[in-house]
């Protein structure tokens, strides 16, 4: 598909990403988010500016996302009302968020449903866990001498960059509904990447795996967000993690 882009939550580390390969693409992009420059600032969750920024485009990759999600519905509600018929509507979501309990999860499928059923066209895109994010996690455990991990809990960290060039794909070509499940290269458990991430950093600590009660711990034990039959992903976390562990917090970043 020919025409400009919009994406939302173009501030954040994917956005940025995206944002830097559809360029390089050729397309001209217009970015939407409260701290934006230029004359497409707005805020979805007001719908302040949504209208102009979305006038004219053929399709929008939206990635804006603030968890726990409060605001997500609301955002998405505003979006789609503010497009024309026969936008392309590009959606990043997490995989399992169909099944899993976990409230971050409803929310994001919550919002896949209203794509579904806004009556234009839509590709989404569910993703495992980004390896910036899975470091931060692994920053903010290892702070205590004594390093506590879920028992039972894993992820399958893919590379932003991966996710970025798929999306990419995925809007400026037709609309596909959801399309297959991306995941990263590996599962690991919590202790192995804590320990990868001890290593990378040049240090050594107790790593002590503790049973988490209730219905979302039970979930993430069962693997609702890992997605090992689609592990087209090719950069591991430890090799992420060899290009030089993140100085700042993925969740500053978002």
């Amino acid at each position: 598909m020919d025409g400009t882009i919009l994406v939302t939550g173009g501030t954040g580390i994917l956005g940025r990403q995206v944002i830097a390969d559809l360029k390089r693409a050729g397309r001209e992009v217009r970015n939407l988010a409260r701290s934006a420059d230029g004359p497409y600032q707005g805020d979805l969750v007001t719908g302040q500016g949504v209208a102009a920024a979305a006038e004219g485009v053929s399709t929008v990759v939206h990635l804006a996302s603030k968890p726990p999600g409060k605001t997500d519905v609301q955002a998405a509600r505003n979006l789609l009302s503010a497009l024309a018929p026969g936008t392309h509507v590009v959606y990043i979501s997490i995989v399992g968020v169909d099944r899993h309990p976990y409230s971050y999860y409803q929310v994001k499928h919550a919002v896949e449903q209203m794509v579904e059923a806004s009556g234009l066209p839509y590709t989404i895109l569910r993703t495992t866990q980004f390896h910036d994010f899975m470091a931060s996690l692994c920053r903010t455990m290892t702070k205590s001498p004594i390093v506590p991990v879920p028992l039972g809990w894993a992820a399958q960290p893919i590379a932003i960059s991966e996710v970025s060039a798929q999306l990419v794909t995925l809007a400026m070509g037709d609309p596909a509904g959801r399309v297959a499940d991306m995941g990263g290269p590996q599962v690991l458990s919590f202790r192995e990447m804590v320990e990868l991430y001890l290593a990378a950093e040049g240090r050594k600590k107790p790593v002590v795996e503790l049973l988490v009660p209730g219905r979302v711990s039970k979930a993430f034990r069962s693997g609702y967000q890992l997605a090992p039959e689609h592990a087209v992903g090719r950069i591991t976390f430890q090799e992420f993690l060899r290009g030089g562990v993140p100085a700042s917090s993925y969740f500053r970043k978002a």
